[in-house]
């Protein structure tokens, strides 16, 4: 899944890509900005699919994608755009080269896909995915880290634990998602030393929309 995608000169885009098997990688895509290219519409963040590269000296270059998911439902909605970002900044500070990403991958193929179902709050897909990566690199506790409902403390169990593909199949009463967000906050702040600056503005937006 492309992570990043940045201008460079006037033809050219540099990639973050998130792959299984390399983790977090580089990658040029030559003369994608030109009109008519074949990489133009796969050289965007949330692009997810296979992409067939060769090595260069220093990064990667990209020659071609085979595309499974665009993803644009999520480009279409400010908020989901602005969900969907921070996830993708999320899975960008966990993530490492050369190491094997097939977990977070999914995680984040997944949360993406939770974001287009009317029935779960977003609030509540990004509660799961914090915490869930969290646990995939060994950042949580146990059990939350104050004291809280049983529904709550299921909860974050059942994130912590369950199967990827069964995570985005429940939902919270509004007190328990909350007493949720504030642990995975105090997880956050125990274990993650910088801002995202996606979330902020995501904040920003929140607080314009009350």
């Amino acid at each position: 899944m492309v992570l990043k995608a940045t201008p460079v000169g006037e033809n050219d885009r540099r990639l973050v890509i998130l792959t299984r098997e390399r983790g977090k990688i580089t990658a040029f895509a030559r003369g994608a900005k030109r009109p008519g290219s074949p990489l133009l519409g796969v050289t965007r963040p949330f692009v997810f699919g296979t992409f067939k590269l060769y090595e260069g000296r220093d990064a990667y270059n990209l020659q071609a994608a085979d595309v499974l998911n665009y993803f644009s439902e999520i480009t279409m909605d400010m908020e989901a755009t602005c969900y969907g970002s921070y996830f993708l900044e999320f899975a960008d500070y966990y993530s490492r080269e050369n190491l094997e990403a097939t977990e977070q991958l999914l995680l984040l193929y997944q949360s993406l896909r939770a974001l287009l179902k009317p029935a779960l709050p977003n609030s509540l897909v990004q509660a799961v995915f914090e915490l869930r990566s969290m646990a995939i690199n060994g950042d949580y506790t146990e059990h939350p880290p104050r004291p809280v409902s049983d529904s709550a403390n299921y909860a974050w169990e059942y994130i912590v634990a369950s199967p990827l593909e069964s995570l985005y199949t429940f939902t919270l009463a509004p007190e328990v998602l909350e007493e949720l967000k504030h642990c995975v906050e105090l997880n956050k702040r125990s274990f993650i030393d910088r801002e995202f600056h996606s979330l902020e503005i995501l904040k920003m937006m929140e607080t314009v929309t009350i």
